[in-house]
C-alpha cells in the first residue's frame, strides 16, 4: 500500500492531475469510474477564496463518491494561503495540495504556481504556513525548476519533506519549457532514490499509454503516476494502465456503446452541476476526444457542439451508436496537446 498521511492507496496508485477548466466534478466522476485512485480539484486561487469569489468557491465542491480527493490551492502570499487553507479545511477533503507548478503567465508572473520556483525560501514559507493552518495532510505539485539553470528539485524535495509535506508530485519539465519537448524523469528518479526521502514521490509528464506507464514505473521507480492530458476524453487510460501493469496485456478497446455511455454520463453530470446552459456549453470541448478514431464523424460532432438541448444531444449520441454499431476501435496514440490556457500541471 502507498500512504499519504493516513490515506491508504493501492500499490502504484494512478492520480488524476489537477487541470484548470478540465478537472471538475463531472470529469472526475468518469475518471473515478474508470480507475483513478486519487483525484484533485482544479487549482483554486487563495485570493479568490478569501474574497468569496463565486468561481473559486464553486471549485470546492467535492462528493463522497470521489474519495479520496484533494483540493488544490495556489498563491504567493503566506497569510492568504493560510486563510485559504482554513477555508479548505472546513470542506473536509482528504488532503490539501499546493500548486507550485502551473507555468501559465498570468499565474507564474504573479509569484504563484511555478513562479515560486524562483524563490525556494518563499516556497518553504508558503508551504509551512499552509501546514500550520490545517489538520489535513498537505502535499505539493511542482516542476524540476524554473529553467535549465535552476533544476533544484532535489533540494526542494528534501526541504519540503523536512517541514512536513506528506507526498510530492513532480512534473518532469521546467517552467520555461511549459509543455514543450519531452518530460525528463531522470531527476524525478533521483529524488525517489535519495535515502533521505521517505514520502511518496509521484511522477507526471507525457504518460500517454499503458506501455509507457509500465516502462516508467520500472525505469524510474516512482511510487505512482499522475496523469493529466492523456485522460481528457479518454478516462479509460487508468484502467488500461492498471490492467497492463498487472498482466502485461492490453485491454480490448471500448465499444461504441461504452464510449457513448461514458460521454452521456459526463454530459448529465455537467448539466447537473453547472446548469443546462453552462453544462452543455462546457461539455463541447470533450466530444472530439470521446469520438476520436471514428470515420466520417464530423457531421455528428458538428451537431453536438451546436445543439442546446439535452434531449437533442442525447438523440444524436443515440444515432451515433446506431450508425457505428459493431465499429471496432483501434487504440490510437493519445495526442498530448499543449493546453497552456488550461494549465494542466
Amino acid at each position: 500500500m502507498t500512504k499519504i498521511g493516513n490515506i491508504q492507496l493501492p500499490d502504484f496508485p494512478l492520480l488524476l492531475a489537477p487541470m484548470e477548466d478540465v478537472s471538475d466534478p463531472p470529469f472526475r466522476a468518469v475518471c473515478k469510474d474508470n480507475g483513478a485512485d486519487l483525484m484533485y480539484t482544479e487549482f483554486i486561487s487563495s485570493e479568490g477564496l478569501i474574497r468569496d469569489a463565486i468561481k473559486s468557491r464553486k471549485k470546492l465542491d467535492i462528493f463522497d463518491y470521489e474519495k479520496p480527493v484533494g483540493i488544490q490551492i495556489f498563491g504567493g502570499d503566506e497569510d492568504s494561503l493560510a486563510m485559504a487553507a482554513k477555508i479548505v479545511d472546513a470542506t473536509n477533503p482528504d488532503l490539501l495540495d499546493i500548486n507550485f507548478g502551473c507555468p501559465v503567465k498570468k499565474v507564474a508572473c504573479k509569484g504563484a504556481g511555478a513562479g515560486v520556483l524562483k524563490d525556494i525560501p518563499l516556497m518553504i514559507r508558503l508551504t509551512d504556513a499552509v501546514i500550520k493552518s490545517t489538520h489535513l495532510p498537505v502535499t505539493v505539485k511542482t516542476r524540476l525548476g524554473w529553467d535549465d539553470n535552476t533544476k533544484n528539485i532535489e533540494e526542494v524535495a528534501e526541504r519540503l519533506q523536512d517541514i512536513g509535506i506528506k507526498a510530492l508530485a513532480i512534473h518532469g519539465r521546467t517552467r520555461t519549457q511549459m509543455y514543450k519537448g519531452e518530460a525528463d524523469w531522470t531527476l524525478i528518479a533521483r529524488v525517489k532514490e535519495n535515502p533521505r526521502i521517505n514520502i511518496p514521490i509521484f511522477g507526471n509528464g507525457d504518460i500517454d499509454s499503458p506501455q509507457k506507464a509500465l516502462k516508467y514505473k520500472n525505469k524510474y521507480g516512482v511510487d505512482g503516476i499522475m496523469i493529466g492530458r492523456a485522460a481528457i476524453g479518454y478516462p479509460w487510460i487508468f484502467n488500461e494502465i492498471k490492467h497492463y501493469v498487472a498482466t502485461g496485456e492490453l485491454l480490448a478497446p471500448q465499444t461504441i456503446e461504452e464510449r457513448v455511455e461514458v460521454c452521456k454520463k459526463h454530459l448529465r453530470r455537467s448539466v447537473q452541476w453547472k446548469g443546462p446552459v453552462v453544462g452543455i456549453n462546457e461539455m463541447r470541448r470533450h466530444y472530439a476526444n470521446y469520438l476520436k478514431g471514428m470515420p466520417n464523424i464530423k457531421e455528428f460532432r458538428s451537431k453536438l457542439v451546436t445543439l442546446k438541448g439535452m434531449e437533442e444531444i442525447e438523440a444524436v449520441l443515440g444515432e451515433i451508436i446506431t450508425q457505428y454499431a459493431g465499429f471496432d476501435f483501434e487504440r490510437e496514440p493519445i495526442v498530448l496537446h499543449n493546453y497552456h490556457e488550461h494549465c494542466p500541471v
